[in-house]
């Protein structure tokens, strides 16, 4: 029987994470499995793995083949390289100490990449947010700017409109007061069409 160590997806469409699982590489994708050594999700940045390193080397010393996903993430993981190192004792290449203290190197070494760029994604999103905080800041500014001149116009023509009725008021005074000091034109005898009477008889 040919066994893989390969991805069984999960989760929701478009958003899929996976276990690290140990099966028959004749079963389905998703289907029966021997043993699960981890997760997967690639929807973070970095990916989130977790992983029994210890049951993958076991099954990568006992045979399994890994998918080149797999392959990937047992590599990043450092499985890949702890079987080397054991073979090169089991050769007699290598020491145990020696190859344990290589190992904790590239352990260091990993830890340090991985923090590095942690730290340039925060910095990158803090950036992100500052920019977009001060755009947002000066798109207040301009609409406060646009507020505060419509504002100002609007007093303008409150105070012309108060102005233009004071003086009318003041017009309107001063004509009623310059009115009763005028005297009132005589008027005229009216006219009459009749004749005087004839009194002397004839």
């Amino acid at each position: 029987m040919a066994v893989k160590i390969r991805l069984a997806r999960h989760g929701k469409k478009a958003y899929a994470f996976y276990h690290i699982v140990v099966a028959d590489s004749r079963a389905p994708r998703d289907g029966k499995f021997i043993e699960k050594l981890g997760v997967y999700d690639p929807n973070t940045d970095p990916a989130t793995i977790e992983l029994n390193f210890d049951r993958a080397l076991d099954w990568l010393n006992k045979g399994a083949q890994p998918t080149e996903t797999t392959r990937a993430i047992l590599s990043y993981k450092g499985v890949l390289l702890r079987k080397h190192l054991d073979g090169g004792i089991k050769k007699g290449a290598l020491t145990p100490e020696a190859a344990e203290q290589k190992f904790q190197a590239w352990i260091a070494d990993k830890k340090l990449k991985i923090s590095t760029k942690k730290n340039l994604l925060d910095k990158v999103k803090s950036d992100r947010s500052k920019s977009r905080l001060s755009a947002e800041i000066r798109v207040k500014e301009v609409k406060a700017d646009e507020v505060a001149k419509k504002r100002a116009a609007l007093a303008a023509k409150a105070a012309e409109a108060a102005a233009a009725e004071a003086a009318a008021a003041a017009e309107a005074t001063a004509e009623a007061e310059v009115a009763p000091t005028q005297a009132p034109a005589p008027t005229p005898a009216p006219v009459t069409d009749t004749a005087p009477e004839n009194t002397a008889a004839e």
